[in-house]
C-alpha cells in the first residue's frame, strides 16, 4: 500500500508522562516505515529525553509543544518524570491550556490527521476546528478501559468481568481519592469517555488480542468504536545503555535474579521501601532494585534503606538510583522475574521477553493491570494486609513462588508461551493501523 500512495502525515500528541511517550514512539518507528512522515509533540524537556535513531530521524520530526507556563511550574517541570506529586494536577491543567499552541503547530506542520492520548479532550476539537481527522490512542489496558466506560454508560449495572473484582483495600483507597477530590476524579473518567466520543469512528490500543479478547470486545460495545490494536509497542533493547549492569548479569545464573522497578511517576515511601529490602532479603534471590526519588526530595541512597541492607545483599543484590535500560535488563537471561508496579507498558514488556511478574501496583490503573497479569497468567500479585500496606514476609513469599519454586512452574511456562506468540505476531497489527489510517484521510 505504502508504494502506491503518498506520503502521510500525522501529528502525535501524547500525555507528558515516559509511559505515554514511548509507545507512541514505537509507533511512529512502525508507521514511517510505511511511508508515513511523523510529527512527534511534546514539552522542549520531554523531547530532550527522546533519542530518535538515526534511521528515523528524516521521518520523525520531534515538534515542541510549549506548556503555558505557572508560577509553581516551571519548564523543567512540563514532565512527569520526577515531579514531585503533589504538582501532577498543577501539569494537567498546564496542558489543557496548550490548545492555542497546537493549533499554531498543525497550521505549520499541516498533518494529515492527528493520533491523540486518550486523556487530552482538547486536541480533536482543536484538530477538527481545522478540518482534520483526530484518532484517540490509549496506552491502558482494554480491562481497565472497559471497565471505566461501564462505570459511565452503566452505573446501575455489575461489571461482567469478576476476575477484574479489586480487594477492599483498594476499594477503600478509590473511595477515600473519590471523597478528597470527587470533581477531579470524576473528571478524569469522564475526559476518557469523552475523548473517545470525539475519536473519528476507532480507536486504538495497545494490547494483544489473545490476551483481551472479552475486554476489547466489551469496550467496543460500550464505545460504539472499532477498537484498533496496534501490538505491545515495547522497545527494542538499545546495546550501549547500562553496560555495566548487563556485565553484572552476565555473572548470574540463567533465570536467578529478579528486577525491581516501579515506572517514572511513582516514588515509594520510606516504609515501602524498607518492606521491599526486607523482603528482597528474605527472597534470598539475586535482584537488580531501580531506587527513585522525586526532584525535590533531598536523601542519599544509603540513608533511604535499612540500615546495613547495601552490605548484607552486596553479593547478590544491585541497587541502582535513578534509571536502568529496562527493555535491555528484561530480555538478559539471567532475568528470571519482574517485581512491577504493572504500568500497562511494563506488563507488555515482561511479556514480550518472557519473564513472569511479580504484581506490586501502587496507584491510578495498577491494581487492575495486576488483576489482568493474575487473568492472564503470566504472573502473581503480591497482597497486602487489611490496612492496605506491604509486608516483607508476603513479597518474600511471591518472589520465591514466581522465581524458584516448582509452584511457578505454570506461570514461567505460560509467560514463554505469549512471548513465542509476540514475536511470532511481528507487525501484523500494524498492516490494521495503516489501513485504518489511509482510510480515514481518503487518500
Amino acid at each position: 500500500m505504502a508504494t502506491t500512495r503518498r506520503t502521510i502525515r500525522v501529528l502525535m500528541l501524547p500525555w507528558l508522562a515516559h509511559g505515554h511517550i514511548c509507545p507512541l514512539l514505537e509507533l511512529a518507528k512502525k508507521l514511517s516505515q510505511r511511508n508515513f512522515h511523523i510529527f512527534l509533540c511534546s514539552s522542549p524537556v520531554n523531547l530532550s529525553s527522546i533519542k530518535i535513531p538515526l534511521e528515523y530521524c528524516s521521518t520523525i520530526e520531534p515538534v515542541e509543544l510549549h506548556v503555558p507556563p505557572l508560577p509553581d511550574l516551571p519548564p523543567q517541570y512540563h514532565t512527569t518524570r520526577g515531579l514531585p506529586p503533589h504538582l501532577m494536577s498543577t501539569l494537567r491543567m498546564a496542558f489543557d491550556m496548550a490548545g492555542p499552541n497546537l493549533s499554531v503547530i498543525i497550521d505549520d506542520c499541516k498533518p494529515d490527521l492527528v493520533i491523540f492520548d486518550y486523556l487530552l479532550q482538547w486536541a480533536p476539537e482543536v484538530a477538527r476546528s481545522r478540518g482534520i481527522p483526530a484518532v484517540s490512542f490509549s496506552t491502558g489496558a482494554a480491562g481497565m478501559n472497559s471497565y471505566i466506560f461501564h462505570f459511565i454508560k452503566r452505573p446501575d449495572d455489575e461489571y461482567p468481568f469478576k476476575e477484574l473484582s479489586l480487594k477492599d483495600y483498594w476499594i477503600a483507597k478509590y473511595r477515600n481519592q473519590m471523597k478528597q477530590a470527587p470533581t477531579y476524579c470524576m473528571g478524569a473518567t469522564e475526559k476518557i469517555v469523552r475523548c473517545n466520543d470525539q475519536s473519528a469512528g476507532l480507536i486504538f490500543m495497545k494490547g494483544i488480542r489473545e490476551l483481551e479478547g472479552k475486554y476489547i470486545d466489551y469496550l467496543r460495545d460500550l464505545s460504539g468504536k472499532k477498537v484498533v490494536l496496534v501490538g505491545p509497542l515495547v522497545e527494542e533493547p538499545v546495546q550501549e545503555d547500562g553496560n555495566h549492569i548487563i556485565e553484572w548479569l552476565d555473572q548470574k545464573e540463567r533465570s536467578s535474579t529478579i528486577f525491581i522497578s516501579f515506572g517514572t511517576e511513582y516514588f515509594l515511601t520510606e516504609k515501602e521501601r524498607e518492606e521491599i529490602a526486607f523482603g528482597l532479603e528474605l527472597s534470598n534471590v539475586n535482584f537488580i532494585w531501580v531506587v527513585k526519588f522525586s526532584v525535590v526530595e533531598n536523601i542519599k541512597l544509603e540513608e533511604a534503606l535499612p540500615e546495613g541492607f547495601l552490605e548484607r545483599v552486596r553479593d547478590r543484590g544491585l541497587v541502582i538510583e535513578g534509571w536502568a535500560p529496562q527493555t535491555r535488563v528484561l530480555a538478559h537471561p539471567s532475568v528470571g522475574g519482574f517485581v512491577s508496579h504493572c504500568g500497562w507498558s511494563s506488563v507488555m514488556e515482561s511479556m514480550k521477553f518472557g519473564v513472569p511478574i511479580i504484581a506490586m501496583p501502587m496507584h491510578l490503573d495498577q491494581p487492575f493491570n495486576a488483576r489482568l497479569v493474575e487473568d492472564f497468567g503470566v504472573g502473581l500479585e503480591v497482597m497486602r494486609n487489611e490496612s492496605g500496606k506491604l509486608e516483607r514476609e508476603e513479597i518474600a513469599e511471591v518472589i520465591k513462588a514466581v522465581v524458584v519454586e516448582e509452584g511457578g512452574e505454570g506461570v514461567r511456562k505460560k509467560v514463554k508461551e505469549v512471548s513465542v506468540g509476540i514475536r511470532n505476531k511481528g507487525d501484523e497489527e500494524i498492516d490494521e493501523v495503516e489501513d485504518a489510517l489511509v482510510k480515514l484521510c481518503v487518500v
